[in-house]
Parts: C-alpha cells; sequence; structure tokens
C-alpha cells in the first residue's frame, strides 16, 4: 500500500494560490485514477484509493490547514501501517521556478510549514517528495506569496506541470526514486 499527499490549504479563498499547488496535482491524480474524494474526519482529510498495478493507492489533502499536515499524515500511515518509504508528499517550493519539479528520497523541510509539521509528526525527515516549483519569489514576505493566486497566465503552465507530477508519482511507484529523477528533475 503506498500514500500519496498533496499539501494546501481548505476553503475557497486558498483554491488557486501558490501554497496549494499539492492540493491541484492530488486532484489531477484522483481525476486521472477515476478516484474521487470523501471528507474522512477522523484522519482528518479528504480520501480516495485506487489501485495501480494491483497495489492499493490512497490518495489525501490534508483538511488541517497547511502548518498542521502531520497530523493528517501520521493518522493515516498509523491506521493503514504505511511505512514512510511507502509516503510521497507534494508540495510547493519556493526555490524552483514555475514549471520545473524536483522529486528527492529524504530532506530537510526547506522552510515549508507543511513539510515541518510532517516531519515532526513522523520523527523523520526520510520521506520521499515531489516539490513543485512557484517561484521566482518577487520582493514581498514569502507567507504573501504563497498565498496569492496563480495569475491567468500562469494557470496554463501550473496545469501542464500538475499532470507532469500525476505522470512522475505514478512513475516513482512502478519504477523507483533513481529512475523517477532521471526522468522528471
Amino acid at each position: 500500500m503506498k500514500l500519496i499527499v498533496g499539501l494546501g490549504n481548505i476553503g475557497d479563498k486558498y483554491v488557486f494560490t501558490r501554497h496549494n499547488i499539492g492540493f491541484m496535482a492530488a486532484d489531477m491524480i484522483a481525476i486521472e485514477n477515476g478516484a474521487q474524494f470523501k471528507e474522512e474526519k477522523k484522519f482528518k482529510c479528504f480520501l480516495t484509493r485506487f489501485k495501480n498495478n494491483n497495489e492499493d493507492i490512497i490518495l489525501i489533502k490534508p483538511t488541517t490547514y497547511m502548518n498542521l499536515s502531520g497530523e493528517s499524515v501520521i493518522a493515516v500511515m498509523n491506521y493503514y501501517k504505511i511505512d514512510p518509504k511507502d509516503v510521497i508528499i507534494i508540495y510547493d517550493d519556493l526555490s524552483l521556478p514555475l514549471g520545473k519539479m524536483r522529486i528527492r528520497v529524504n530532506g530537510s523541510s526547506g522552510g515549508h510549514n507543511g513539510v515541518k509539521s510532517i516531519i515532526k509528526h513522523l520523527n523523520s525527515e526520510d520521506f520521499p517528495r515531489l516539490k513543485l516549483g512557484i517561484g521566482p519569489q518577487p520582493g514581498i514576505p514569502s507567507e504573501t506569496f504563497v498565498l496569492q493566486n496563480f495569475s491567468k497566465e500562469q494557470l496554463t503552465e501550473v496545469k501542464s506541470i500538475i499532470k507532469k507530477a500525476a505522470e512522475a508519482v505514478i512513475f516513482y511507484f512502478d519504477n523507483g526514486i533513481e529512475k523517477t529523477q532521471n526522468k522528471f528533475n
């Protein structure tokens, strides 16, 4: 069993913000796999399931808001007994330009509060992640920038990168980290 986590904030005002690109990628994965999210209050998330090569895949979008994402992730992992190596977290990255992605096997939070929360709850930095570029950041505070909506012009590029992210996650489960990094980084 594998777990895909798209990070973002719930609520209509956040739907097209830069910080929600992880939710957007999770929605694309659900669409491409014929899955529909359902709220699971006990896990503090929207959850859906689908199969990939006869393996169960759980896909979640935490409803805790970004800074508490780890609460949802650990609840799902504990309930389904999922190992951190079988989890992939999808989230926004200020240091990458819009349209770029980077998959990593582990690492620090890089200042991302959602990832900080997951690291805290797992007590480990050892989980795969797919970072989706939302940069470059203009001369404004990151907290302001990540909560701004993408421009209409940027949404075309966003759609392209979230489709690529959906492809990368499934490719990763089928082929491992090294081949995925070589193909998508």
